[in-house]
């Protein structure tokens, strides 16, 4: 969800510029930083902003240059000046105290210097807001191509899990072997191999091997691989399901390193894990 697009247009006296950037959040939290001639348009700017960018740390500044920099200067009341300055300059005299800096003080008192209201005129509005609108395209943009980019390197980390996954399909039937091995041989260190019931070592062998068989989960992993792409390729805003998705990845892998006993599947699962982690930091920029 990061994001920056800036806008300018200069309309001669003045010139506007609009610029939004956004870093990555759960929610939409929209900062506004505004003239105060555009106060009153501040609702109408969160509303399109709630509408158009949806999630994300947002940053929304709107800049305006004026060439004539008098156009809004303090004005002057000089009648209520020269007033003030002459019941200021009576006082002191009748006072006998000096008149030092009655100007000055003349100046600090109400309604001599006087501040225009500042408001926008439907005109200069009209030329804010479609600039507003184009730094907002410029910035859809910029998480549009990031977004491919980001999609490109998801898919590609899916990948690497789906080949390991094969992988895995090659090394499982090497385990049973490896296993019956192992039992035989320790029961032979234990007790006279003579000894042995074969037949309820098979049994206990069968039940020993199916509490390890990940045939279920192999299944389940390669069917959320292919959900998780398959969901990428949809225009919405799916961030929040493709990490659901992602989690459901991470239980299968999970199960599958628990029940793999095996050194050599073990460090296939290792990299999908890596590969996981990866993608969960990606779909954290994920609308």
């Amino acid at each position: 969800m990061t994001g920056y697009g800036i806008a300018s247009f200069d309309a001669g006296s003045t010139k506007y510029t609009v610029e939004i950037k956004s870093l990555n959040s759960k929610f939409l939290e929209l900062s506004l930083r505004l003239p105060k001639s555009f106060a009153e348009k501040e609702f109408q700017l969160r509303n399109e902003c709630n509408k158009q960018i949806e999630r994300g740390k947002v940053s929304l500044s709107i800049n305006v240059e004026k060439a004539n920099s008098t156009v809004n200067a303090a004005g002057i009341d000089k009648d209520l000046l020269k007033h003030y300055y002459e019941q200021l300059k009576s006082v002191s005299l009748e006072m006998n105290e000096p008149g030092q800096n009655l100007l000055q003080l003349a100046l600090g008192l109400p309604e001599v210097v006087k501040y225009e209201e500042e408001t926008v005129s439907e005109e200069e509005w009209k030329v804010a807001e479609k600039t507003f609108q184009q730094a907002l395209t410029a910035f859809q943009q910029f998480r549009s191509d990031e977004g491919k980019v980001l999609e490109q390197d998801v898919k590609y980390r899916i990948g690497i899990i789906l080949t390991n996954l094969g992988l895995i399909e090659i090394e499982e039937p090497k385990r049973v072997p490896i296993i019956r091995e192992r039992l035989n041989q320790f029961l032979a260190e234990a007790v006279a191999r003579e000894a042995i019931d074969q037949n309820r070592f098979e049994q206990e062998l069968i039940y020993y091997i199916d509490k390890l068989d990940i045939t279920e989960e192999k299944i389940r992993l390669k069917a959320h691989c292919d959900y998780f792409i398959e969901t990428l390729k949809n225009d919405d805003a799916n961030g929040k399901k493709l990490g659901f998705i992602s989690q459901e990845i991470g239980r299968e892998i999970n199960t599958l390193g628990s029940k793999a006993n095996d050194a050599n599947i073990q460090k296939l699962v290792v990299g999908m894990k890596e590969e996981l982690e990866k993608i969960k930091e990606q779909l954290l920029n994920v609308l």
